[in-house]
């Protein structure tokens, strides 16, 4: 059975380090490197991706690329008070994972649009870049698409803020259910942030 465009380019990301992907990938992160944290793009990177989270070539569907640079939080040392163990400086993570960080840096920039999902696309050794597909509900292209048109609701107003989006209902552990999940829901937060 013949294998369709699509399911090419998957194969191809499955290793995106191999192959003349990763060569590709060299040369792109080169120009990435020179561009703007968020850079509006005029196609997805990831078709196959983009095309399974939503995405669609039409008006009122906008594509991002957003560079958030990589590693744990960035604490000042303390001055005095402490032994060196409890300066607590190195090995302090923050809650929030780099994708959902994208999504609302991305969502800032452009207030008008609204965050669809989001994919990675790429890494260096100093930074990560995701792909953002952004919405605009006042567009009638959108309003009239049934399967974009539940953006449009006044509910999903900020929803990359608010954790609404795929990468942000992940990072706020809703992605399993029952035992060991008590203190998830309704949020992290109601749960005295025992959640995670």
């Amino acid at each position: 059975m013949t294998q369709s465009f699509y399911s090419h380019i998957r194969e191809a990301w499955k290793d995106p380090d191999d192959g003349k992907l990763a060569e590709l990938q060299w040369q792109r992160q080169q120009d990435w490197r020179d561009q703007g944290a968020i850079e509006r793009i005029d196609r997805p990177t990831r078709l196959d991706r983009a095309r399974s989270l939503g995405y669609k070539a039409k008006q009122g569907v906008v594509v991002a690329r957003v560079s958030v640079r990589k590693g744990s939080a960035r604490k000042k040392r303390f001055k005095a008070g402490r032994r060196s163990k409890r300066q607590g400086v190195t090995r302090i993570t923050r809650r929030k994972d780099i994708q959902r960080v994208a999504e609302e840096r991305c969502a800032r920039k452009y207030p008008n649009l609204r965050v669809l999902n989001s994919y990675w696309v790429g890494e260096d050794g100093r930074q990560k870049w995701h792909e953002v597909i952004l919405v605009d509900p006042e567009h009638p292209a959108i309003q009239n698409d049934d399967d974009l048109n539940w953006i449009c609701d006044d509910t999903h107003e900020n929803r990359a803020l608010r954790g609404l989006t795929s990468a942000g209902q992940r990072n706020r552990g809703l992605r399993s259910k029952g035992k060991g999940t008590e203190h998830t829901r309704p949020s992290v937060s109601s749960g005295q942030s025992r959640g995670k």
